[in-house]
């Protein structure tokens, strides 16, 4: 298999796999962005939920960079890790692949900074759990 991501960290499983449809594409030919931004923040929401034991909601986008296009038969792989925490909220690393060329070739497309809050029954910021 050809590998073209270069300089990445060693990754687990991804958090969320997906391939995109006719309908998520625009007149480029490629995947828009909102619809890769959405996929991202439902994979650091898993992750996040994970570390919190609760709730969380996005906060912020500290950083987000489009590296190369999603193309319509891209199977997205979706990595996602704690980067930091404070006492109410984390910062979840997320990066976005690309299996493309029947699984030949690997397209590292985007990556982020995403900040999620944990929150309380009344929807307020609660406290993290300590860490593991």
């Amino acid at each position: 298999m050809t590998n073209n991501v270069k300089n990445m960290p060693q990754r687990s499983d991804p958090i969320l796999r997906v391939t995109p449809g006719p309908s998520d594409i625009n007149s480029n030919g490629h995947i828009f962005g909102g619809w890769v931004l959405s996929q991202m923040d439902i994979a650091g929401g898993i992750v996040a939920g994970r570390v919190s034991q609760g709730a969380c909601a996005t906060v912020a986008i500290e950083s987000m960079t489009f590296i190369a296009p999603i193309l319509l038969r891209d199977i997205i792989s979706v990595y996602a890790h704690e980067e930091r925490r404070g006492k109410t909220s984390i910062a979840i690393r997320i990066e976005v692949v690309a299996t493309r060329a029947r699984g030949q070739q690997e397209v590292k497309v985007t990556d982020g900074l995403f900040t999620f809050v944990a929150l309380d029954e009344d929807h307020r910021p609660r406290l993290l759990p300590p860490a593991l």
